[in-house]
């Protein structure tokens, strides 16, 4: 009897979507907000096999997969669905996923790892990933699903549809922190619309791709002209963030700190990555139950 030969996988890596800034420009008569965010890619991230030829699943293991499966809905498995509508006979597969990146915490966990599964594909059927279809399942997924799609630093307008070319930063050491933390995006949007305070920053130029510095401290100080818009509304959901920006402030050689997307991560730039992991280690010693990596942006 012969034994069935094994199928060798496809593998993705899904990295953390940090923004940089993310400046809310105004609301749709939809209800959805316009935005500006200058996004780039930390070298952490989820990892994402592909068995091509099973049936159609995703299986998650990890130090995250617990949380991922009381979340609700799996981005892979609807992206997958996204792009077989649009291109029928679509041979796809099983996926297993190792959930490395906390969810719901504002890096684009789920929408990196529902690019990569749309980047498995398309590897698999011989598609281009400047295929328009690939695009339009990537916007029919998810609003962050499209700057995740080729993984590479981006201006990001509209509700995240309208990508600037990509764009070349400088070597950016970083420390990544969650609190412990998960968010809704809706809600921080919710309480962001609700609070008194909120502007829309129609006062502030828009950023220019041909403006953003490729010198860390030419971005470093771009950066510091800008802000995250929603991160006093989303440390009314959850103090927790407000501590962790302060924990990260407070340590040596930080030169910036900030919380990334709809939160509960933030982040804080380092002059160095040998600072980065100094740092990193002092706050993981203060904080042994929270996530916190040193890494690099790209």
């Amino acid at each position: 009897m012969a034994v069935p030969r094994a199928v060798t996988p496809l593998v993705e890596a899904a990295p953390a979507k940090i923004n940089l800034t993310l400046e809310i420009r105004g609301r749709r008569p939809d209800g959805y907000h316009e935005l500006e965010s200058l996004i780039a890619f930390a070298r952490v991230s989820d990892r994402l096999h592909l068995f091509p030829g099973e049936t159609l699943a995703v299986d998650a293991h990890g130090p995250f997969a617990t949380v991922l499966a009381g979340a609700g809905g799996n981005l892979v498995l609807e992206a997958a669905r996204e792009l077989s509508t649009r291109i029928p006979g679509l041979v796809l597969g099983r996926f297993a996923l190792s959930k490395r990146l906390p969810v719901a915490a504002g890096i684009g966990g789920g929408s990196s790892d529902a690019a990569a599964a749309l980047r498995l594909i398309a590897r698999l059927n011989g598609l281009g990933l400047d295929d328009p279809r690939l695009a339009e399942a990537a916007c029919a997924t998810g609003a962050d699903v499209p700057v995740c799609l080729a993984g590479q630093a981006r201006l990001v307008r509209g509700i995240g549809e309208i990508l600037s070319a990509p764009l070349t930063l400088p070597k950016c050491p970083v420390v990544l922190v969650n609190p412990a933390v998960a968010l809704a995006t809706k809600d921080v949007f919710a309480a962001f619309a609700a609070q008194s305070g909120a502007r829309r920053r129609k006062d502030l130029a828009a950023l220019k791709t041909a403006a953003i510095p490729r010198e860390h401290d030419a971005l470093l100080c771009l950066v510091r002209e800008h802000r995250n818009d929603l991160e006093q509304a989303a440390i009314s959901l959850a103090p927790a963030i407000a501590e962790a920006l302060t924990d990260l402030r407070a340590l040596p050689q930080c030169e910036l700190a900030r919380m990334s997307g709809s939160g509960a991560a933030c982040f804080g730039i380092f002059p160095s990555a040998r600072a980065a992991l100094v740092a990193a280690r002092r706050l993981r010693a203060a904080h042994p139950r929270w996530w916190i990596r040193a890494t690099t942006l790209r």
